[in-house]
């Protein structure tokens, strides 16, 4: 018997990812306030989001979130807890990042754009929803101010 062809569903699918990239991201608070960025490269390059970046290796995830955040934004906080691992797929810029959030509690520094964000501010968590596109950044900065 000869062999039979089937469709092909690698050709319907997307091309497939590079293997995931580990990083972090912050979400830091003061008061009823909540540290955002507005990101200068892809993905999702002018969206607002939370302060974080790659893990470096030999770095510890905490200590890269601690980084990622005086960085981004000059800010120093305390990391209070681990908030969930996110897994972000971006096909449209040939990406996955596995990320993980921590939440913060700010201790000084007034927020200056740095690294990659194009700026940085302290926003209103009720305002959260009007800024951040991403569903997932606005669950997690929810679970952060629930704790």
């Amino acid at each position: 018997m000869g062999a039979v062809e089937g469709p092909s569903y690698r050709r319907a699918m997307s091309p497939p990812l590079p293997a995931p990239v580990p990083c972090v991201g912050v979400v830091c608070l003061r008061g009823g306030e909540v540290l955002l960025i507005q990101r200068g490269r892809p993905p999702r390059q002018g969206d607002w989001s939370l302060p974080g970046g790659r893990i470096e290796p030999g770095e510890r995830a905490m200590d890269a979130a601690l980084r990622e955040l005086r960085e981004e934004t000059g800010i120093e906080a305390e990391i209070t807890g681990l908030i969930d691992v996110v897994d972000g797929l971006f096909p449209e810029a040939g990406r996955h990042y596995v990320l993980i959030d921590y939440a913060a509690r700010w201790i000084s520094g007034e927020p200056v754009a740095g690294d990659d964000a194009l700026e940085a501010r302290f926003v209103a968590l009720d305002q959260v929803a009007a800024l951040v596109d991403w569903a997932e950044t606005r669950r997690v900065i929810a679970l952060a101010a629930e704790r």
